[in-house]
């Protein structure tokens, strides 16, 4: 299969104009092939008889494939080796294709796996050792774009194009499979949530994280009517460190810092089918009792999916309790339009060395994480912010 274009990987058989034994001329039109732009035609590369055509009808197959074999002359075959590709350092030797026949006194070194699937070096200019969905055609993308899937969709598939090239008959083989299990529509809210995670996942995201004495906190919480959760101190926390360093939660647009005029922070609130995150305004403004009765507005009005776009858009910031669910660890993902993420892990009794009392006394310790855009802010940035955080908690008197 020729190179037929810069951006063709792949092309189908639409007509096969000679079988074995036919005697054939010196460039004579053989096969023709549709790619996604046009219909072309493969040729001999010199006169000859059809041997044998090792490709089928309405088959798919990558270029530098091999698509059949033509016994010529001594002299012709030696002229074609001529004008064959450099051989490649790390492919294995061809097996020829019938071992009885005169072939070219000069082997030739090739990829080659099966007939119809061999891929020759120099052929396709992408990486022999791609794995994965890395490459795809124009016409697979194509397909793609018509059946709404991503290139995440198809992360699983290991292309058998040349160069590990994703080919339209591996998209077919996979949705094929995918038929045959249990599936339904995805909800409005689960798909929401997806497209915001794949258009974040665009960034260099990184996570710090640390730990945080979290009795201060319980211990002002019992004194407190109603009783906020560890969610809304950090947060509180969170949005006073942000108002005495707001450059942290800048966006980077382009090459222009945009600067929020608003310390504006959400939180994740768990729905029926995914995460809804709706941003309390102003949150450095917002004291911890009245961060309480808006979050129970919130809570409400999320179990009724009842949340809408304009109160989740414009924060710059999001909180995630995710010890809630008992995790003690995790690197959470900003939304698309935020620069940071603060989750909160589960709290448990540890040792903790009492420098006063030359002992190990019990406390309340949870682990504390910090993810953000790296374009925007850097390590020591990102640090000094979760540093302060973590002062805000340890002195919850301050909130």
């Amino acid at each position: 299969m020729p190179q037929l274009g810069e951006s063709i990987a792949e092309a189908t058989i639409v007509d096969i104009k000679v079988k074995p034994g036919d005697e054939v001329a010196d460039d004579q039109e053989i096969i023709e092939v549709e790619t996604n732009k046009a219909v072309m035609g493969v040729t001999t590369p010199c006169k000859g008889k059809i041997a044998k055509v090792s490709v089928q009808l309405k088959e798919t197959y990558p270029v530098g494939a091999v698509l059949g074999y033509v016994e010529a002359s001594e002299a012709d075959a030696a002229r074609f080796a001529k004008q064959a590709p450099p051989p490649s350092l790390d492919v294995a030797e061809e097996i020829p294709a019938r071992a009885d026949e005169e072939v070219a006194p000069a082997r030739q070194k090739k990829i080659s796996t099966r007939d119809g699937d061999g891929a020759r070096a120099g052929g396709l200019p992408v990486p022999v050792a791609a794995k994965g969905a890395t490459f795809m055609s124009p016409r697979v993308r194509a397909r793609m774009a018509e059946l709404q899937l991503t290139t995440a969709d198809l992360a699983g598939i290991m292309g058998t194009g040349a160069g590990n090239r994703v080919t339209i008959k591996d998209l077919e083989n996979f949705l094929q499979k995918i038929e045959n299990q249990t599936a339904h529509e995805a909800s409005a809210i689960r798909a929401g949530v997806a497209d915001a995670m794949r258009r974040s996942w665009t960034r260099p995201l990184s996570t710090i994280g640390s730990s945080v004495n979290l009795d201060p906190m319980l211990q002002n919480r019992r004194s407190r009517e109603p009783k906020p959760g560890p969610g809304l101190y950090a947060l509180r926390a969170l949005a006073l460190a942000l108002a005495e360093t707001p450059g942290a939660a800048a966006k980077l647009i382009g090459n222009r810092v945009v600067q929020s005029n608003s310390i504006d922070v959400g939180i994740a609130v768990e729905a029926e089918d995914g995460i809804m995150v709706p941003v309390i305004r102003a949150a450095d403004k917002t004291s911890l009792a009245d961060l309480t009765a808006k979050y129970k507005e919130l809570v409400d009005l999320g179990r009724q999916r009842r949340i809408s776009p304009d109160m989740q858009a414009g924060g710059v910031a999001t909180v995630s309790n995710f010890g809630t669910f008992g995790m003690e660890w995790g690197t959470p993902i900003p939304l698309p339009d935020q620069t940071l993420l603060l989750g909160l892990g589960a709290g448990k009794k540890v040792p903790s060395w009492d420098e006063e009392k030359k002992e190990f006394v019990p406390r309340t310790e949870a682990q504390i994480t910090l993810s953000f855009d790296h374009r925007s802010i850097d390590g020591g940035g990102a640090g000094r912010l979760l540093k302060r955080v973590i002062e805000l908690l340890e002195a919850p008197e301050q909130l």
